[in-house]
């Protein structure tokens, strides 16, 4: 990686350049900048932010209050049920909202403050929505939800404050393990269309705490040389410029996003407005309906 000006948005701070071209060594790319850097933020990480996030435990069996990580699977498949989140399109699709069951679970868990709780679900939203911005997936056929995986597990990273070398541990665990085809969208579609970004979050909770015990990821993950982008995405020479928030700037990605206000596909939100307006115009719809749907005749002369 390297730092490049970012795109997307005048204003904006230095990007960050994922391909495979010169690449520093490997303490200076977490250093330096980019996702993790930009998820880390704060100085001063959280009180105990450095204990494992999840208790010990042995077997499937466990007594007291739900694991996080399996609060983040079921609202996250609930918020998807509703078909009420929200919408950003660039150039992939996304559904930035995805991002709070796994933060709003882990936050619970860990009894954090509603600021460290805003500052998590920031960080979500902007590393997906930056990461929409510059990197398609369903042109090679890949899911949007290998742009939740990161994003959910740097938000975590934020709310726990923890350092940019953890938080970029977790990013790779969590790309690694949530990349998948279209397939779900596609064909015979089954509850796992539903299902899938809230096995995102779930992985990013697990990789988050994997990484604070200590264990390392794939990694360069998008840019390594059997890496997402050689492999997966646009092939070995391509690169990628993420625009990200520069030090000290703030994450207002989120105010980008939009949220439906209809149960139904994002691109129907206006038509549905339209027809909603259009209603006391029509009058009688039984006889519109008619009067549009009757067999065509010929005129007599």
């Amino acid at each position: 990686m390297e730092d490049r000006p970012g795109r997307g948005r005048p204003g904006r701070g230095p990007g960050r350049h994922l391909g495979n071209g010169h690449q520093p060594d490997h303490r200076q790319r977490i250093r330096g900048g980019g996702l993790a850097d930009a998820a880390a933020g704060r100085e001063r990480p959280g009180a105990g932010a450095f204990a494992p996030l999840l208790p010990r435990r042995h077997g499937l069996r466990r007594a007291g209050p739900v694991l996080p990580e399996w609060a983040a699977w079921a609202n996250g498949a609930a918020v998807r049920e509703l078909d009420f989140h929200d919408t950003f399109l660039a150039a992939e699709y996304s559904h930035p909202g995805d991002n709070i069951p796994p933060i709003v679970a882990t936050a619970q868990h860990r009894g954090s403050t509603g600021a460290d709780l805003i500052r998590g679900l920031a960080t979500g939203y902007e590393i997906q929505i930056d990461l929409v911005r510059a990197i398609c997936l369903h042109e090679h056929k890949i899911d949007h939800v290998a742009h939740l995986g990161p994003s959910a597990a740097a938000g975590i990273g934020t709310l726990l404050g923890l350092p940019a070398e953890t938080i970029y541990q977790a990013i790779g665990q969590a790309l690694h393990t949530t990349t998948a085809t279209r397939q779900s969208r596609k064909g015979e579609i089954s509850s796992w269309k539903a299902y899938a970004p809230s096995f995102a979050g779930k992985m990013a909770v697990e990789a988050v705490d994997r990484a604070m015990r200590g264990e390392g990821a794939p990694s360069p993950i998008w840019e390594g040389e059997d890496g997402v982008i050689a492999r997966l995405l646009g092939g070995p020479d391509a690169s990628y410029d993420v625009p990200l928030p520069g030090p000290g700037e703030a994450k207002r990605a989120i105010g980008d996003s939009y949220t439906k206000e209809h149960s139904a596909e994002y691109q129907s939100q206006a038509p549905i407005d339209l027809a909603r307006r259009m209603r006391d115009r029509v009058g009688d719809r039984t006889r519109s309906r008619r009067s549009c749907c009757a067999p065509a005749t010929t005129p007599t002369t």
